[in-house]
């Protein structure tokens, strides 16, 4: 079994690159045999493919305005519906809509991971000149953020030790 941690967003946009600091936290850590920790920016064709990839879990580190303060961080459980098959489906090879990735996977008819978000909600996103780095609440959310995707991961493995014996 194979698990998937993706970090997503653009660093160059201020909060937006808080999955990237969580991706980049986790991957110094040991983390379950299986898993993969990968810092996808704003690459989604290549989110897209991974997610094709036979991974049976992905989670994903992003921000989103969930309506909470600034820096929350939560656990969602998102459902995607595929686009409809009218050959529309497209996804800009160099920018980041995880709910369209997301889409053009469910479109793809392909065998799908369970998936799973741990989300932060942005103080600031930059604004049209950008900014590189988090805001002070975002930064303090990153550690959070961390324990959250080790507890997913930690009950993952322990339903795999369960299904296997």
């Amino acid at each position: 079994m194979k698990a998937l941690v993706a970090g997503v967003g653009n660093i160059f946009m201020g909060d937006d690159g808080f999955g990237c600091e969580v991706a980049r936290r986790l991957s110094g850590l040991d983390l379950p045999q299986g898993v993969d920790v990968v810092d996808f920016g704003i690459r989604g064709m290549d989110l897209g493919y991974a997610l094709t990839d036979g991974y049976d879990l992905a989670v994903l580190v992003d921000t989103m305005d969930s309506g909470g303060a600034p820096g929350s961080v939560s656990v969602i459980e998102p459902e995607i519906e595929a686009q409809a098959d009218d050959g529309g489906c497209e996804v800009d090879a160099h920018s980041m809509d995880p709910a369209q990735v997301l889409r053009l996977v469910a479109s793809l008819r392909e065998r799908r991971p369970r998936l799973l978000m741990v989300i932060c909600v942005p103080e600031y996103l930059g604004g049209d000149e950008g900014h590189l780095g988090l805001s002070d609440c975002a930064e303090a959310a990153v550690e959070t953020a961390v324990s959250e995707v080790r507890t997913i991961l930690d009950e993952w493995q322990r339903f795999r030790r369960f299904t296997k014996g």
